[in-house]
């Protein structure tokens, strides 16, 4: 008997809290959007936050109250976008493919190494000495930007620089978080002319690390002066709509390499 009425008493207390509990949940739910839950059924579920948020979910919350645009999702594409446009009752409007691109072509002919590196083989580590080859610019060629790819879209090439298969890649952006050297970036896949180089040396020294750098010369600044210029000893494309296509064989008589079209093995094409 002196059991029972602790018992009893703990009891009548729990079902006095979880009545209370029941009460509260009922006055302070939040009604959720349908939308949100019919969003994040069509979003692919990669959770890669390639578009600026935490995972598929948030990025449905985001769309459903009119903070992120439908278009927002790059693994999805234009297929989603669609089907969200349909949820939301708007129109999508076009999808602007994008894809990673690697601004280097320090490969292992190219590039002039300084030493053995023995260290710990990721890029970030590498980055903190400095790494193995002279231009201190250049890609590391460890593969944290293999390593960071959810979707199997880059791999490590025979000359020791990453290569973006274009088909596969859905700009999720994780690559270019993982480069220490910030020379990945995402560019829409109709661009297939960029700078292939990131050195800010003077010529002498930059064309010493690596030949295939940009030496400052000018000459794709001169036949394309209203959409490149030099800044820092780089070739930069400042508009790539005003390039005209008649002026890019002018632009590719770069002596070095450092800018022109992209080729097929760079893009994993065929």
């Amino acid at each position: 008997m002196q059991f029972l009425i602790p018992i009893l008493t703990l009891g009548l207390l729990g079902l006095l809290f979880s009545i209370g509990l029941s009460f509260a949940y009922q006055k302070l739910k939040v009604e959720e959007d349908p939308k949100v839950e019919a969003i994040s059924e069509v979003l692919p579920q990669a959770n890669c936050g390639g578009c600026g948020y935490s995972g598929c979910r948030a990025f449905a919350e985001a769309v459903a109250k009119g903070k992120a645009e439908i278009t927002g999702c790059p693994v999805g594409g234009e297929d989603v976008s669609q089907k969200i446009a349909r949820i939301m009752g708007t129109e999508a409007g076009k999808a602007i493919k994008k894809v990673a691109r690697v601004h280097c072509r320090g490969n292992t002919k190219a590039a002039r190494e300084k030493g053995i590196y023995l260290g710990i083989t990721t890029c970030h580590a590498a980055h903190i000495i400095g790494g193995n080859k002279e231009c201190v610019y250049g890609c590391l060629g460890f593969g944290d930007c293999v390593r960071a790819c959810p979707f199997d879209a880059i791999h490590m090439g025979e000359e020791g620089l990453p290569v973006v298969d274009a088909d596969k890649c859905t700009a999720c952006g994780k690559c270019v978080d993982a480069c220490p050297r910030d020379i990945i970036d995402l560019q829409p896949v109709s661009q297939n002319i960029m700078v292939f180089c990131r050195s800010l040396d003077s010529a002498a020294a930059a064309k010493k690390a690596c030949k295939n750098a940009c030496i400052s010369c000018g000459i794709c600044v001169r036949a394309c002066p209203e959409a490149i210029v030099l800044e820092n000893n780089l070739a930069v494309i400042k508009d790539y709509k005003k390039i005209d296509p008649e002026k890019i064989p002018a632009i590719e008589k770069c002596p070095t390499d450092a800018i022109g079209r992209i080729t097929k093995e760079e893009n994993h094409e065929g």
